[in-house]
């Protein structure tokens, strides 16, 4: 599966980056009871800068922001090759949770997340599938438009 995996991010053009550390007081992933849980990652580009600063519904539309939530998700994909070594050993995702740096007015969240689980049921296909939860917020680290984390099992 690992090959076919790695293929697949080729075929789409990503490259996993090398996560960088932790931004501050915490570990990118946990494991505990089969479960390893992701913490929020942003949308960073394959070089590690921070795309995607402002709101979404102001500076940002919603495709933008879907474009940003998937960001999000490789970041998670990069930081579960680190912490297990092969992406093979994704038994599946269970549980996604998505942020929207958005105007108290905007309330399609749900559709900007769609950017993170679109691009892991894509690289991952039924793997990819998971329960979800889109939540508008006024703020996020580095005010970034989107936060993504992730609950997955693991092999």
């Amino acid at each position: 599966m690992a090959g076919e995996i790695e293929a697949k991010l080729k075929s789409l053009g990503v490259v996993l980056p090398v996560p960088g550390p932790p931004a501050a007081n915490y570990i990118p992933v946990v494991a505990g009871g089969g479960l390893h849980f992701v913490s929020g990652q942003i949308p960073l580009d394959e070089k590690g800068a921070i795309q995607f600063v402002g709101k979404v519904g102001r500076e940002y539309s919603i495709d933008e922001g879907r474009a940003a939530a998937r960001l999000c998700a490789i970041m998670l994909l990069a930081h579960l090759k680190a912490a297990l070594g092969d992406l093979a050993r994704i038994a599946r995702f269970v549980k996604v949770v998505g942020f929207v740096n958005a105007m108290p007015d905007f309330t399609d969240a749900h559709l900007v997340v769609n950017g993170a689980s679109d691009f892991l049921t894509d690289v991952l296909g039924d793997k990819g599938r998971h329960a979800r939860s889109a939540i508008g917020v006024g703020t996020l680290p580095r005010g970034v438009a989107v936060e993504v984390e992730a609950v997955i099992e693991a092999k």
